[in-house]
């Protein structure tokens, strides 16, 4: 029997952090202040890493800190001291892509294992190798790749060597992030933690030097998102994942919120738990999908998995995400005095709404809001402003973290 994948969750902040453990997550991957490639995620500084270490190690859990820039010459500066700082608090390992950083990390911090990020754009079992013999002890695949190309890698790679690849989330136009066009447009670097996601943004073409050959584009007077692709979603597919010989399962979206990140992780914690249950008689559940949907997400696609992505695979009229409910709330306590949930407000609801309520490994539960509390346990009939403290009646106390979320009206 294969053995149990390890599930990542990305982690933006703390409170994503704690979510993405709680419902089910092995490990999450997450960057401090500098040297990671999501700038613009809330990312941690070191006093904040240190508390995310401490607490993942607590619960068995496992954290992995990005430093998968391709460095500058001013990018190494104050980089040892960081790099000793995570191997005094003792991260799980390091994320690289740049072999500069890889030779300097193989100095600092000897005994933290090194992951070989998916910029660094491994396609082949050839580059595995040449990675592993230089200290790596796991490599992120490049989307890029079909299943049959993981499994050749697999079996002409070692044991010794780890392989981990993206199964949901967002996708882009360029190999793994090697990407241009938000230098060009706007003067960010995408591959120093600073892109614009010009993928993502309407255009019209023009070819002129071509004559003869013929790129249709649909357009309207807005223009086409001609290079938005769909997300992937390899929910469906765990046994063919499983048997190609993969170790990680990574969800992309340190940028995404607690939300999606407990509906997606729980999804996935699901199915794969159901797999190793009884490999030989799972049975892939079409409602885990429904679930799934629940979270913020474009169209699903299966990306390079079973084959190179063809004009399928992208969304040409809007790069709008499908948003069916709202996170209103987040559960952070319960009073068993009074029989009473804690709750931090997220979205405005209010008494006479319906609701579902998401926990930590359980099935979610639907609630009618008949009764709403404030701060001091007085009656109000909506709760109106972000991260307002109330109290809903319940008989049952409920993980904290358990997130309260309203089909959008």
């Amino acid at each position: 029997m294969n053995k149990r994948p390890e599930l990542l969750a990305p982690a933006g902040n703390l409170e994503k952090l704690k979510v993405a453990l709680a419902y089910g997550a092995d490990a999450v991957y997450m960057s401090g202040k500098q040297f990671g490639l999501r700038a613009f995620a809330g990312n941690f500084d070191n006093d904040e890493i240190a508390e995310a270490v401490d607490y993942a190690h607590s619960m068995g859990k496992k954290v992995y800190i990005t430093m998968n820039i391709f460095a500058h010459n001013d990018d190494f500066l104050g980089m040892k001291e960081y790099m000793r700082f995570l191997s005094d608090i003792q991260v799980d390992a390091v994320i690289l892509s740049d072999p500069g950083i890889l030779s300097i990390a193989r100095q600092i911090m000897p005994n933290v294992p090194i992951h070989l990020s998916t910029q660094a754009n491994n396609t082949n079992w050839h580059s595995a190798n040449f990675w592993h013999e230089q200290g790596v002890k796991r490599i992120i695949l490049a989307r890029e790749l079909s299943l049959e190309e993981i499994i050749e890698i697999r079996r002409n790679t070692p044991e010794t060597l780890e392989l981990e690849a993206f199964v949901h989330g967002a996708m882009c136009i360029s190999y793994s992030g090697r990407c241009l066009l938000s230098n060009v447009f706007t003067g960010r670097d995408a591959n120093r933690g600073q892109c614009a996601h010009p993928c993502r943004w309407k255009y019209s073409i023009v070819e002129e030097k071509r004559p003869g050959e013929y790129h249709p584009v649909f357009e309207d007077e807005r223009g086409t998102y001609i290079m938005n692709s769909k997300d992937i979603c390899m929910l469906e597919h765990i046994p063919q994942l499983m048997n190609a010989g993969i170790d990680g399962f990574k969800i992309e979206g340190r940028m995404k919120s607690s939300y999606y990140v407990a509906t997606v992780i729980q999804a996935y914690r699901k199915e794969i738990d159901t797999y190793f249950a009884d490999p030989d008689n799972y049975i892939w559940n079409a409602a885990a999908l429904d679930e799934l949907k629940k979270a913020s997400h474009r169209p699903f696609t299966t990306g390079f998995y079973f084959g190179k992505p063809s004009e399928k695979d992208h969304q040409y009229m809007d790069s709008h995400y499908i948003r069916s409910y709202d996170f209103v709330g987040m559960v952070m306590g319960y009073d068993s005095q009074d029989g009473l949930l804690e709750v931090e407000q997220r979205n405005s609801f209010g008494v006479g709404d319906s609701i579902e309520i998401m926990i930590p490994g359980e099935e979610y539960i639907e609630y009618k809001v008949e009764t709403l509390l404030n701060e001091d346990k007085q009656p109000i009939s909506k709760a109106p402003h972000p991260q307002q403290k109330i109290y809903l009646p319940l008989d049952r106390k409920l993980n904290k973290f358990s997130i309260l979320r309203k089909i959008r009206e």
